[in-house]
């Protein structure tokens, strides 16, 4: 099948390097690592988190709670009012 196709820049950069390693024509390249990269399938999902005992100290949903004791930590570690 023929067919076109727009390749980034990038892309283009690392089939030309596999050619010049490999020796083959583009079209070999490109078809092998076609290939190789269909054959993998999608990449494994992430371990979950760890889940820690007890409660959080900061509540990080609330930005301008954890900025606001933040500051207050600052200020008193500076021994100021």
């Amino acid at each position: 099948m023929r067919t076109t196709i727009t390749l980034d820049e990038d892309v283009v950069r690392l089939i030309d390097s596999e050619r010049s390693r490999t020796g083959e024509s583009f079209r070999a390249a490109v078809n092998r690592l076609l290939r190789r990269g269909a054959r993998r399938g999608p990449a494994p999902a992430p371990p979950p988190l760890p889940e820690l005992p007890g409660r959080p100290i900061l509540d990080v949903s609330d930005v301008s709670a954890l900025l606001a004791t933040l500051d207050d930590e600052r200020r008193a570690q500076r021994g100021l009012p």
